[in-house]
């Protein structure tokens, strides 16, 4: 993989040059901010070997389980305080569940993906998509109520100039939500460049709550909210035993394996009332002490 090495970047989160080094993955050199703690790439993907995300997506992984199924209902009923022009937008929109819950929801949605293939599988329910960025789609000013991207962020080569356009094509009140995973949360710290999140060129950076709101704050955005939630003890435990077998040079599971194992998880701590208030007991934890591996971001325009 090639990286521009000469293109050594500043923090994408709040601009600071100060770093520390962190090691190397897939050929990139990691470091993170000293300034707000967000884990990045210092070197971006040269643009001839970015990532390809047109064979991403299969059948494999175009569905969701139910109990998740049920989880996105709950997120999108959340947004109804905000319809106003009954307009959604959802970034990144990858097996389309979101968008498609916001259509039965009485949305009037539109989604943009650079994957093809994601692209065609929501057409192929109705919905209105664009194959390209964001930038390239052209929205009127002021023109949705809700803007959603889910695990996107840590993607995008310049996310404050995503969310620049975010914010301009957001009406004032509107409402931006997001996730994206926590460069200091639990996983992070324990596993650093071993976590598999931690996987650029697919990700290039994974920002702090700290370094986030920064962003958020510099497009425009007010009245922004940040929670950290979910851990995944499998994959923690998995890389710990393997380091130790084998002198600390394991790495950690794979995305797959690490994506498996968090459904099978949640599943198994919804299938009871006590599983189910363990469940958020461990959220509020996280949430007080910052260390959840998932950010879950509200802001206004």
């Amino acid at each position: 993989m090639k990286v521009e090495s000469q293109r050594l970047r500043n923090c994408p989160a709040c601009g600071a040059s100060a770093v520390e080094d962190r090691g190397e993955k897939n050929g990139f050199p990691i470091v993170s901010c000293r300034n707000c703690g967000t884990l990045y790439a210092s070197c971006l993907p040269d643009e001839s070997n970015a990532q390809d995300y047109d064979d991403y997506y299969t059948p494999r992984n175009l569905s969701v389980p139910d109990f998740i199924q049920r989880r996105i209902e709950e997120i999108v009923a959340g947004f109804s305080s905000y319809r106003l022009q009954n307009r959604l937008l959802e970034l990144g929109f990858g097996e389309g569940s979101l968008l498609r819950a916001a259509a039965r929801a009485g949305w009037d949605v539109e989604g943009i993906e650079v994957s093809r293939t994601a692209v065609e599988h929501v057409r192929a329910y109705g919905l209105n998509a664009f194959c390209g960025e964001l930038s390239d789609a052209s929205y009127a000013d002021a023109s949705f109520d809700v803007v959603m991207a889910s695990e996107l962020l840590e993607h995008v080569t310049d996310p404050q100039r995503m969310l620049k356009e975010v914010a301009r094509i957001l009406r004032k009140g509107g409402l931006f939500w997001a996730t994206t995973p926590n460069g200091r949360g639990m996983s992070a710290r324990l596993l650093g460049i071993k976590w598999s999140v931690n996987s650029p060129p697919e990700h290039l950076h994974l920002f702090s709550s700290r370094g986030v709101a920064k962003l958020l704050t510099d497009a425009g955005f007010e009245r922004v909210r940040i929670i950290t939630h979910g851990v995944n003890p499998f994959e923690i435990w998995q890389a710990l035993r393997k380091s130790a077998r084998s002198n600390g040079n394991a790495s950690a599971c794979t995305g797959c394996e690490r994506v498996e194992s968090g459904y099978q998880l949640n599943e198994a701590l919804l299938r009871s009332r006590s599983r189910r208030a363990l469940k958020n007991m461990m959220n509020g934890l996280l949430k007080v002490s910052h260390l959840g591996d998932s950010l879950k971001i509200r802001a206004e325009r």
